[in-house]
C-alpha cells in the first residue's frame, strides 16, 4: 500500500513538472512569435541592394520622415494641451454639466482616426453641407466665389487626429489630478497661491509622467494610422511602406522603410521614459483625497462648459451625428445590403476568434511569469508585449515575409509527399491576419491579466499547493476565477480593437474577404462616402463599449478637503 502511494505521489509530481514546463514553453513560444516579424524585416531589408537603399534615402525617406515628424509634433502638442486642460477643468472647477463632461470627454475614443477623416472630408467638401451653409450666409452661389481652406493638409490632419486622440492624455492626467496629495494643494492655497498658479506650479509638474505616457500612446496611434493620413494627403512613413510594397511591388524597400519607422518608435518610447526619469512621489496619509473644486457661476460657468464640450463636439458629436444621418439616408433609400451583413459577420467572427487567441496567450504569458519568476520568463513577457508599439503596417509586413515563406514550404512539402498543392494555406485562410491581431494586441491582454493577478496574494498560491493543486490547478481553480473581471475587460478591449484595426487587415486579409473597416476604406477611397456610412456607424457604436467600461471604472471623486 505504501509503495502504491509513493508511486502515485511520484507520478503526480512528474505530471506537475510536465505541466510547469508546458507553461514555460508556451510563454517562450508566444514571445518568439511576436519577435519573428522584426527578425523577418531585418532579413528582408538585408536582401535589398545598396542602390535601392540609396534611392530610398535620397528620394523617399526625407519627405516621409519630415511629414511624419511634423505630424507627430503637431499631434503631440495639441493632444497634450487639450487633454491636460480638459482634465484640469473638470477636476479643479465645479459648474453645471461637469459630471456629464467627465465621461463625455472619453467619447472620441470610440471614433477611429480613419473614420473622423472620412466624416470631415465629406462634411467640409466644397460641395458639402458646411461650406454650402457658409456660402448661403455670405451670399455666394458657387465654390469658385468662396471656399474654406482644404481639410486635405498637414494642419487638417493634425487637428482631426488630435480631437480623436486627446483622451489618451485626458484619462491618465485626470486620474493623476484626482489622486495626488491634497496637502500639497492645501499648502499652496494657504500661502495665497491662485488656482491658476496651483495648476502651473504644483499640479502640472506632478502630472508630467501621466502626460508623457498619454502623449506617447497618442503618437503610437498616429504612427499606426494609414486611412486618415492617406485621405488627408499626408505622406507619412506608414503610407510610404504601403505604396512601396503594394504599388511598386518592392518588398525589400518596404522592409527598409519599416526599420526606419521602428527606429522612430524606439526613440518615442525612449523619449517618454527619459521625460519622467527623475519623477518620484512620496506616499502620505492624504493621498486618496483631492482638493475641493471651485464653484463657477454665471458667464464663467458657461465658458467652462463650452470649453469642455468643444473637444466632445468636434471629436465625437459632429462625426457621429453625420454618420447617423447618412446611414439613415442610405437605409431609407436602399435598405441594408447583403454585403453589409457578410462584412459584419466576417468582422465579428474574425475579432472573436482573435480575441480568444489573444486572451489565451496573454493568460499563458502572465501566469508563467507569476508562477515561475525567472529572468528569462520576465524577458519573454517584455518581448511578448512589444507588438503593441509596432505600427500595424510594419507588423503586417514582417508577418507576411516569414508566413509567406512558411506557406511556400508547406506547399512544396505537400506537392512532394501528397501530390497536391495547398496554395497560400496560412495567408489565404486568414491565419496570418489572426496572427497579426495576436501580436499587436497581446500587450493589452498581458497587462490587464497581470494587473488582475497582482491583486491576488501569493499566500493563495502557497495554500493551493499545500492542498495538492499543481501549477495548472492553481490557475484554473484560484487565479482565473479571482481575476475574471480583468480577463473580461481585456477581452472587450481586444475585441473592439480588432474590429477597428485597418492597417493589418488591409494588408493581410484573404482575397474577397471584407470587414467593416476595409469596406469603409474602399468606399472612401472611391469617394462614395454615403455607401460607407452604415459600416462606419457600426464601428463607432461598437467602439462605445470600452468607453462605457472606462467611464464606469475610472477614478471616482474622492473626499474633498
Amino acid at each position: 500500500m505504501t509503495s502504491t502511494t509513493e508511486t502515485s505521489q511520484r507520478r503526480h509530481a512528474r505530471s506537475g513538472r510536465i505541466r510547469g514546463r508546458a507553461w514555460i514553453a508556451a510563454s517562450y513560444v508566444i514571445a518568439a512569435l511576436v519577435a519573428m516579424p522584426v527578425l523577418a524585416l531585418l532579413w528582408q531589408a538585408s536582401r535589398g541592394s545598396a542602390g535601392l537603399w540609396s534611392h530610398l534615402a535620397a528620394h523617399v525617406l526625407p519627405h516621409a520622415i519630415s511629414q511624419t515628424v511634423t505630424l507627430l509634433l503637431g499631434v503631440g502638442v495639441l493632444v497634450a494641451l487639450i487633454g491636460t486642460t480638459s482634465a484640469w477643468l473638470v477636476t479643479a472647477y465645479d459648474f453645471p454639466g461637469r459630471r456629464m463632461l467627465e465621461w463625455a470627454l472619453l467619447l472620441p475614443l470610440a471614433v477611429p482616426t480613419y473614420i473622423i477623416a472620412y466624416a470631415y472630408l465629406d462634411l467640409l467638401h466644397p460641395l458639402g453641407p458646411v461650406q454650402g451653409a457658409v456660402r448661403a450666409v455670405l451670399g455666394y452661389d458657387s465654390p469658385r466665389q468662396f471656399r474654406l481652406p482644404d481639410i486635405r493638409s498637414m494642419a487638417g490632419a493634425i487637428l482631426l487626429l488630435s480631437f480623436v486622440l486627446y483622451p489618451y492624455v485626458y484619462l491618465p492626467v485626470r486620474a493623476m489630478f484626482q489622486t495626488q496629495a491634497a496637502n500639497l494643494i492645501e499648502a499652496a492655497r494657504t500661502l495665497g497661491t491662485s488656482r491658476s498658479a496651483i495648476f502651473r506650479q504644483v499640479a502640472l509638474p506632478l502630472a508630467r509622467p501621466a502626460i508623457a505616457v498619454g502623449v506617447s500612446l497618442a503618437l503610437m496611434e498616429t504612427l499606426n494610422d494609414i486611412g486618415a493620413s492617406e485621405f488627408l494627403g499626408v505622406r507619412t512613413l506608414t503610407i510610404s511602406i504601403y505604396t512601396t510594397w503594394v504599388t511598386r511591388s518592392d518588398l525589400p524597400g518596404a522592409a527598409q522603410i519599416s526599420l526606419a519607422m521602428l527606429i522612430m518608435v524606439v526613440l518615442l518610447v525612449s523619449l517618454e521614459r527619459w521625460a519622467r526619469r527623475r519623477q518620484r512621489y512620496a506616499a502620505n496619509a492624504q493621498r486618496d483625497r483631492s482638493f475641493a473644486p471651485q464653484q463657477l457661476t454665471g458667464r464663467w460657468a458657461l465658458l467652462a462648459l463650452l470649453l469642455g464640450a468643444t473637444p466632445v463636439l468636434l471629436g465625437f458629436l459632429v462625426p457621429g451625428g453625420y454618420l447617423a444621418v447618412e446611414a439613415w439616408k442610405r437605409f431609407h433609400f436602399a435598405g441594408l445590403s447583403e454585403s453589409l451583413f457578410t462584412e459584419a459577420r466576417n468582422t465579428f467572427l474574425l475579432s472573436a476568434i482573435a480575441t480568444i487567441a489573444v486572451l489565451a496567450s496573454g493568460l499563458a504569458v502572465a501566469y508563467a511569469a507569476r508562477a515561475f519568476p525567472r529572468r528569462g520568463l520576465l524577458i519573454a513577457q517584455r518581448v511578448a508585449t512589444l507588438g503593441y508599439a509596432m505600427p500595424g503596417t510594419v507588423l503586417a509586413l514582417g508577418i507576411l515575409i516569414w508566413v509567406a515563406g512558411l506557406d511556400r514550404f508547406i506547399d512544396q512539402s505537400a506537392r512532394e509527399f501528397l501530390g497536391r498543392s495547398t496554395g497560400l494555406l496560412l495567408i489565404g485562410s486568414g491565419v496570418a491576419l489572426g496572427y497579426a491581431y495576436l501580436a499587436r494586441f497581446l500587450a493589452i491582454s498581458v497587462g490587464s491579466i497581470e494587473a488582475g493577478f497582482s491583486r491576488i496574494p501569493l499566500s493563495y498560491d502557497h495554500a493551493a499547493r499545500t492542498l495538492g493543486q499543481g501549477v495548472s490547478g492553481s490557475m484554473w481553480r484560484v487565479h482565473l476565477p479571482l481575476s475574471r473581471g480583468a480577463v473580461a475587460a481585456a477581452g472587450l478591449l481586444v475585441f473592439v480593437d480588432c474590429m477597428k484595426e485597418l492597417s493589418a487587415t488591409l494588408l493581410l486579409r484573404p482575397l474577397n474577404f471584407e470587414t467593416l473597416a476595409t469596406h469603409l476604406y474602399g468606399e472612401a477611397a472611391r469617394g462614395t462616402y454615403e455607401d460607407a456610412a452604415m459600416a462606419a456607424l457600426a464601428i463607432v457604436l461598437v467602439g462605445l463599449l470600452p468607453v462605457i467600461l472606462l467611464a464606469r471604472s475610472g477614478p471616482s471623486r474622492r473626499d474633498s478637503v
